[in-house]
């Protein structure tokens, strides 16, 4: 995750030498109520909140039918499915810039030639086979998470190579699986770039533009219970922004005044982002209506400068403000970042002009983090792996001829992370799958010509585009017979038989992708929150320390890296506690643990907040000393699980909130151990009450 640092002049804020005055905050902020995945209708049937992907829908339709096509003059019907699969590269980095788009989706196009060939040299023995496409499995989920590959993720490899293994021919025909396959992936390729000669910078700005949007929703939450999950959201637009941003950063580019006026308005709404932080934990009402329709203003005017709103527009809002409010400084930036988007190129110097990281982290140094101990990469291939090999190894061993549905169904199944949402998504795959096998049923019984498979399969695969990101069962009710139709085309099968096996395997896989998340790692989250919890606080303890010490001055470069790293501490915490939380019954040990996840999380935007300020008003050294040694003590207590002995706390009064948050995290961990320790007692009281019993049953036995 990226952020930024300094400006390299004064234009960040209106009186950047002298401190921002904060009331002093008696009242915090409430809590929101903790994430709680459950296994309910709601969850099953409901739609998820965002939009309908109707463009992706459409190119995904078009890649499939190009490519089908194509393959089926010529080679024929019986392979042309290698094509139709391998034009899914188009579903791959659909947010990324088209620079960098072109490489990672040449990549990904090796990735599905690599699957067939792999797929196609195993079909063999079928034994062998399952053994290949559990590999596949496992090896593409650690790529596609190390590189952070965006969504399908591993799903599509394992499709391709489980399809290659029933492909028709031997060994010999290898190199013309994989040829199709590649003439499949370079349909899919040209579908996805087709928009770079119209709109070459739409990626970005559309990044920058969601990052606005969810600064409005942010603001729109002060003074709601709803503050600490918008909060979150929001961070993970700026970051996302940030990503983006830097990637579309190539030579010949990055220089120009149109990439200084986009890296201007990621500037100004990463700070106007930690501002309006700053804000929501000082104030308990909401903010006016006019200063959230101005940021959703800004948010329009990204990409077109006609479009920005007025900055006079604001002028109401300060009467009655404090001149140098939390409020009037929020409002101050917003006004600033309009005059920044109302011109069409980066005219002055400032804000936008630095930039202090390299456009995306090297391969190899994203591969060799992910096998570290602490990431939850590791154990997620591994349990994807060993689950689809099984899988398809238990379906040989029962005797299904199509052992490649179960696989390919546990592959999907595993997608859903922990074990609330595999099981959510076992049942929407196993009902949708239903419904769709009826529909395939009755389209393969209407004998129907090539051409209207092809424009059939093609649709389906674009209604699955369209409803899959709101909600996976409706996903698969298209997602089946869309399917079924390149199967049948690539291996003709009785249809009752086919629609049998396939509900089927359906069942036997979305069971085994259960199994497998409940044995396989199930503990990995858990066991990683409180050692996340320390990492973030740390960071925390890091950023507040540069801020307070009197002798140290922070330059843009260092400002950078303190608030980039300190943000992607405190989403992969967010991140790994969502994780945790569904994974049953260990969750009920993580549950104790949200108030101190988001008294976490609010100390680290504190000083992320703290970090904007241009020149932050410093403390003197037994302040700093006594800062530091209650972030030790907060940290050392979360290691050794153990309530903290935080004593008195100096009083920050340029950060009050730091205070108020280090004070309740301390509460809350005191409150998680006591919880954690009770829940402890009592069941080595069942335990001994269970040991009595038996041997009060073992005695009368005796007797």
């Amino acid at each position: 995750m990226h952020d930024q640092g300094a400006s390299r002049d004064s234009g960040g804020d209106p009186t950047p030498s002298e401190p921002i005055w904060n009331p002093p905050a008696r009242v915090r902020s409430r809590i929101a109520e903790r994430p709680r995945p459950r296994v309910d209708l709601s969850a099953i049937f409901g739609l998820a909140s965002g939009s309908w992907a109707w463009t992706t829908a459409a190119q995904a339709a078009i890649a499939m039918s190009v490519s089908f096509t194509i393959a089926l003059f010529l080679i024929g019907p019986q392979v042309a499915t290698l094509a139709a699969l391998g034009s899914m590269t188009v579903l791959y980095e659909k947010k990324t810039p088209y620079g960098y788009r072109a490489v990672a989706l040449a990549v990904v196009g090796l990735g599905f030639v690599a699957s067939v060939a792999v797929g196609s040299l195993a079909s063999a023995t079928l034994w062998t086979g399952a053994i290949a496409i559990g590999a596949v499995a496992g090896i593409s989920t650690w790529l596609c998470q190390a590189l952070r590959a965006e969504k399908p993720g591993a799903i599509f490899f394992v499709v391709v190579c489980a399809i290659s293994t029933i492909a028709p021919g031997g060994l010999a025909d290898v190199p013309t699986h994989a040829g199709i396959a590649a003439i499949g992936a370079a349909v899919g390729w040209a579908v996805s770039m087709a928009g770079a000669p119209v709109r070459s910078r739409h990626p970005e700005n559309r990044a920058v533009a969601e990052a606005f949007r969810q600064l409005a929703e942010l603001m729109r939450a002060i003074g709601t219970p709803q503050l600490d999950h918008v909060q979150h959201e929001a961070s993970l637009a700026v970051a996302e922004a940030w990503r983006i941003v830097l990637l579309a950063q190539t030579r010949g580019y990055r220089d120009t005044p149109a990439a200084a006026r986009l890296r201007a308005l990621l500037r100004w709404v990463s700070d106007i982002h930690l501002t309006a932080t700053d804000v929501s934990l000082a104030r308990t009402e909401p903010l006016p209506e006019a200063a959230v329709v101005f940021a959703e203003g800004l948010a329009d005017a990204v990409g077109r400068p006609d479009q920005c709103p007025a900055p006079d527009t604001l002028d109401g809002l300060y009467r009655g403000l404090r001149p140098r409010s939390l409020e009037v400084r929020l409002y101050n930036r917003l006004v600033r970042a309009a005059q920044a988007a109302r011109r069409s190129e980066h005219e002055d110097e400032g804000h936008g002009l630095g930039l202090y990281d390299s456009r995306s982290p090297s391969v190899a140094s994203s591969l060799r983090s992910s096998l570290t101990r602490d990431s939850l990469i590791r154990p997620t291939a591994l349990r994807m792996g060993i689950t689809v090999a099984a899988a398809g190894l238990l379906g040989l061993a029962l005797g299904f001829e199509r052992f490649y549905w179960i696989s390919i169904t546990a592959t999907a199944v595993l997608q859903g992370g922990n074990v609330v949402l595999t099981v959510n998504r076992s049942m929407q795959r196993a009902l949708g799958t239903l419904v769709g096998v009826a529909i395939a049923a009755w389209l393969l019984m209407l004998d129907l010509p090539l051409p209207a498979i092809i424009a059939l399969a093609s649709a389906f695969q674009g209604l699955t585009q369209l409803v899959v990101g709101r909600n996976y069962f409706y996903g698969s009710v298209f997602l089946t017979p869309m399917a079924l139709l390149l199967a049948h085309t690539a291996a003709p099968f009785p249809v009752t038989t086919l629609a049998e096996t396939r509900i089927t395997d359906t069942v036997v896989g979305s069971l085994v992708g259960m199994l497998g998340a409940l044995l396989l790692w199930r503990r990995a989250s858990a066991s990683r929150l409180p050692q996340t919890i320390t990492t973030a606080l740390d960071r925390s303890r890091a950023a507040v320390v540069a801020v307070l010490d009197p002798d140290v001055t922070i330059g843009p470069e260092r400002r950078y890296r303190l608030r980039r790293d300190l943000r992607a501490a405190l989403l992969s915490l967010r991140g790994v506690y969502d994780s945790a939380i569904g994974d049953v019954p260990r969750a009920r040990t993580t549950r104790p643990l949200w108030p101190v996840v988001v008294a976490t999380q609010r100390t680290g935007y504190l000083a992320l907040a703290a970090l904007a300020l241009e020149k932050p008003p410093a403390a003197s050294y037994i302040t700093l000393q006594r800062v530091d040694l209650a972030f030790q003590e907060l940290m050392s207590a979360m290691r050794e699980h153990r309530s903290p002995r935080l004593g008195a706390l100096p009083r920050l009064t340029d950060y009050p909130r730091i205070n108020m948050e280090l004070r309740a995290l301390s509460s809350s961990m005191r409150t998680a151990v006591a919880q954690d320790q009770r829940s402890a007692a009592l069941e080595a009281e069942r335990r001994a009450q269970r040991e009595r019993h038996r041997a009060r049953q073992e005695v009368d036995a005796d007797l």
